[in-house]
């Protein structure tokens, strides 16, 4: 396991003209959106403190959309194609395939193909059945097949990560790279499940999500951004909210197994998943990394995206094919 603290500087081709169009409203909605500044470190181990920048959302690049059938539901998706390594994106709870702004332009102009989508009860795809929810990660191997994919990496977040690693667990053959942020791997059982259990007061997951999700030092200086991802999340469920099972049951022993490259991105203010539960986890799985993201909550990918992005990018250079 190795651990980085990583310092900012700083149905149709209707549905993918609508894409597109969707991805410019977003970022034109959102504008300017305030990243914090972590600590720098001096090469006297002394720290300065950098003022907050605004950051932009990026232009986004081009995309083909639609809605993808596969057993007992649809999900829709965005890819913006291409012959590079497949990196498939897996949204958190509070997210659907929107969420993904500052991600999109830039990874799809490091050469990769890029694919977002939306998990049943979310934004665009398929009601949520509580009848018959199906699994996650299956409906996630049957979309990889669907768009032709044969191994890709995958990048989730929060909730996307339990499904990911789940996916992993019995899919690991169609992996190059697994990267979780701010989730515990759907681990069940052990220390890993007690420690995040334990950190959660009662009445937890009645908090707003804003106050959950976000950590405090974005909050406080950048309420323009706090209200562009609470928009974002007011338009991912189109229905109550709902989980999908897992797979396999995960416990904490399992781990070992997962033979691939992993990455773990933990905020150094989340709620959920604290960089000591991160740690607990890389500890148990060979050939992983930590990399924490000063000042951020549970919404690396929005909070600290140039972190967020460099790291991923870091991480999977070498398995570009």
């Amino acid at each position: 396991m190795k651990v980085d603290v990583t310092m900012s500087n700083s149905d149709s081709s209707r549905s993918a003209k609508q894409a597109g169009g969707l991805f410019r409203a977003i970022a034109l909605a959102i504008g300017l959106v305030t990243l914090g500044i972590g600590l720098n470190e001096t090469a006297h181990s002394q720290t300065t403190t950098n003022s907050m920048k605004p950051i932009p959302i990026p232009a986004q690049v081009p995309v083909k959309d639609g809605q993808a059938q596969i057993p007992d539901t649809k999900l829709w998706y965005w890819d913006t194609g291409g012959t590079g390594a497949p990196i498939v994106l897996l949204h958190p709870a509070t997210g659907s395939a929107l969420i993904w702004g500052y991600q999109q332009p830039v990874f799809a102009k490091a050469a990769y193909r890029v694919i977002a989508y939306s998990r049943r009860g979310y934004y665009n795809s398929a009601p949520f059945d509580p009848n018959n929810p199906g699994i996650g990660s299956e409906d996630l191997r049957h979309l990889a097949d669907f768009l032709g994919l044969g191994r890709f990496h995958i990048v989730a977040s929060a909730a996307g990560g339990s499904i990911a690693s789940d996916f992993a667990f019995s899919y690991q053959d169609r992996l190059l790279s697994l990267t979780i942020s701010s989730n515990s791997f759907g681990v069940r059982d052990g220390e890993i499940a007690k420690a995040a259990a334990f950190i959660r007061p009662k009445g937890f997951d009645q908090l707003p999500p804003e106050f959950r999700e976000v950590g405090p030092s974005y909050r406080a200086a950048n309420p323009e951004g706090v209200k562009a991802w609470l928009e974002l999340e007011h338009k991912a469920l189109i229905g109550p909210r709902s989980q999908q099972t897992l797979k396999n049951e995960i416990k904490q022993a399992r781990l070992k197994e997962l033979k691939l490259p992993t990455l773990l991105i933990a905020g150094s203010a989340d709620l959920y998943t604290p960089p000591s539960i991160s740690r607990m986890i890389a500890a148990e799985i060979p050939n992983s990394r930590v990399v924490l993201a000063p000042e951020s909550g549970h919404s690396v990918y929005w909070e600290q995206p140039e972190i967020f992005n460099s790291a991923v990018l870091d991480f999977i250079g070498g398995g570009k094919k």
